[in-house]
């Protein structure tokens, strides 16, 4: 079994619906498993330590488990058209990595939730990939072909990555298109990490 990491950060938990989606795309590709991890906040308090492990929801993620993954699902809220500040600061914290190109060759996707409709969904999308471009990561989109959700949806849903549109206060569930092509992109993350794999291109 290959396992795919999917990470994120998640504030009300828009964010984290969208990476279960991800999650049960990867599980229904024979052959590969989903990793879920999230990072702590981030205080502006330094003295101001998170606990080691989050009172719910799945473990905070370690550099082993990118380092262990076939491939890398990252999903964030939109701050100000950016991803949120605690994924940041732990993609800040994987230079060791780098060094070693352990994520070189390897296929990654991004996802994300906004509040409003044209609140920067597309370059969050892509602030997420430059550092995965930097550790020489395989970007994986949603392409049009075989996904007439993109044609139709008139809220979240992207060929950059799987999106929501979480509404003003960021209580809004999922709608139907937005969790089926979070599924479909976790489907096809895992379906070119199996390839990657078999041709030993990659891990």
């Amino acid at each position: 079994m290959k396992e795919i990491l999917v990470l994120y950060y998640s504030v009300h938990g828009s964010t984290r619906a969208l990476a279960e989606c991800i999650a049960q795309g990867v599980a229904q590709t024979p052959g590969a498993l989903p990793r879920v991890r999230t990072v702590p906040r981030v205080s502006a308090v330094v003295e101001r330590p998170q606990p080691p492990v989050p009172d719910d929801g799945p473990p905070y993620v370690e550099l082993a488990d990118l380092q262990q993954c076939a491939g890398l699902a990252l999903g964030s809220p939109t701050r100000f058209g950016n991803m949120a500040a605690p994924l940041k600061h732990f993609l800040d914290q994987t230079s060791t990595l780098w060094l070693s190109g352990a994520l070189a060759g390897k296929p990654a996707a991004v996802f994300t939730s906004t509040g409003s409709l044209h609140g920067g969904q597309e370059s969050t999308l892509l602030s997420m990939m430059l550092p995965l471009l930097h550790h020489g990561m395989l970007i994986v989109g949603l392409p049009y072909a075989g996904q007439p959700d993109l044609m139709t949806t008139r809220s979240g849903g992207s060929p950059y990555g799987a999106s929501h549109h979480a509404e003003a206060q960021g209580h809004a569930a999922l709608r139907d298109e937005e969790a089926r092509l979070a599924v479909a992109l976790g489907q096809r993350l895992a379906q070119v990490a199996l390839k990657l794999a078999e041709d030993g291109a990659a891990p």
